[in-house]
């Protein structure tokens, strides 16, 4: 099959199924039982979604269990080719190759699928969305789209409003990652670990190959011999690349820090106009999904622990490259900043729905 080639579960979701979907649509969520299924239910349960329209998916080993859902509790199904019958919008927050197996079953059932692993992200046929940054690509109402990668998701939130407003010429970012990017089981081995050495115990990592309490070490994604890039580093680069359209010099180094969730991001960047500090808080106070703490007398910016249950990204430490000082107008090319987004709602569950959302939105306006 060529790449131009849209197979037959890819095509745009049909009127009849758009008008139900404006009405009182359903979801599915596959991988219910994980970190990031687990937040979808939180998000839709915040949301007011009735439970009655709310099914959860997981594994066989899964099934018959049940999950929190508001103040009441929704029972697990397992995951089969027939789970999509009468579902609307199936989110899907397994792996990436569940949603290879699974994801074309569901769009055949008429759903509408919104995939958070890496499977699609980079087809091209496929629309790769944050809707902040790219909600366009949702107008044809596609019946499967693809969720970026966290740390893309908080990069992109931030600097957006930038690249419209001054335009980017180079980006540089040191990315300090959550454990909550590898599931509950990370989640779970860094409370596990930090009991252990403040007992003065050892820290034995089995999730990752580096004890994670107490420590910072590269991320865990296979690094590439050749050129030394890591996979969550590749997956910031070509991601980025995808949604704005346009390939900006993009150059990641990635870090796993002892934070159980909530990534941040020391961001460096080359604008193509001069602008001053004063006119970038302006515009970054102005954009979606943003919220600017920048105290610099009290010393207050975004931290980890103020993002975590957030569904904004936190931006702070907004200045001039102190390499590249500013003009007698106050205004520099070279701006530095810094950032912090909860992973798991903003960097996975949240921009699902926001997206489901918007499909919803299109469908009924």
């Amino acid at each position: 099959m060529s790449e131009t080639t849209i197979p037959a579960w890819q095509v745009p979701a049909p009127p009849e199924r758009l008008e139900r979907v404006s009405r009182l649509y359903t979801y599915a969520v596959v991988g219910a039982t994980g970190a990031v299924g687990r937040e979808v239910l939180a998000i839709l349960a915040e949301r007011g979604h009735p439970i009655s329209h709310v099914r959860a998916i997981a594994s066989e080993r899964s099934a018959g269990s049940s999950m929190t859902y508001g103040d009441s509790e929704v029972p697990v199904a397992s995951l089969t080719s027939d789970s999509f019958a009468g579902i609307d919008i199936a989110i899907f927050g397994a792996s990436a190759e569940v949603a290879r197996e699974y994801a074309p079953a569901a769009v055949r059932a008429g759903a509408i699928v919104i995939d958070n692993s890496s499977a699609f992200r980079m087809d091209p046929r496929v629309p790769l969305v944050i809707p902040e940054v790219n909600g366009k690509e949702l107008d044809g109402t596609p019946s499967l789209i693809a969720n970026p990668n966290c740390s893309t998701i908080l990069l992109l939130v931030a600097l957006d409003p930038l690249r419209r407003a001054f335009g980017l010429e180079r980006i540089h970012v040191a990315t300090y990652q959550a454990v909550s990017g590898a599931g509950l089981a990370a989640m779970e081995e860094l409370r596990e670990q930090t009991g252990a050495m403040l007992a003065g115990r050892d820290a034995t990592p089995r999730v990752f190959k580096e004890p994670c309490a107490f420590n910072v070490f590269s991320h865990d994604s296979t690094v590439n011999e050749a050129d030394g890039v890591n996979g969550e580093e590749r997956k910031i680069i070509e991601e980025s690349a995808k949604i704005w359209n346009e390939r900006i010099p993009l150059t990641p180094t990635c870090i796993r820090v002892p934070v159980l969730r909530a990534h941040s991001q020391a961001v460096s960047v080359t604008l193509r106009e001069p602008a001053s500090v004063d006119e970038i808080r302006e515009v970054l106070r102005a954009a979606p999904g943003l919220r600017v703490i920048d105290d610099r007398a009290a010393n207050d910016f975004p931290t980890p622990r103020k993002a975590t249950g957030g569904d904004q990204v936190l931006v702070g430490r907004i200045r001039h490259d102190p390499a590249n000082p500013p003009d007698a107008f106050g205004r520099s090319r070279h701006l530095c900043l810094w950032l912090s987004g909860d992973q798991l709602r903003k960097g996975a569950a949240l921009n699902a729905v926001q997206i489901a959302e918007r499909v919803i939105s299109r469908s009924s306006g």
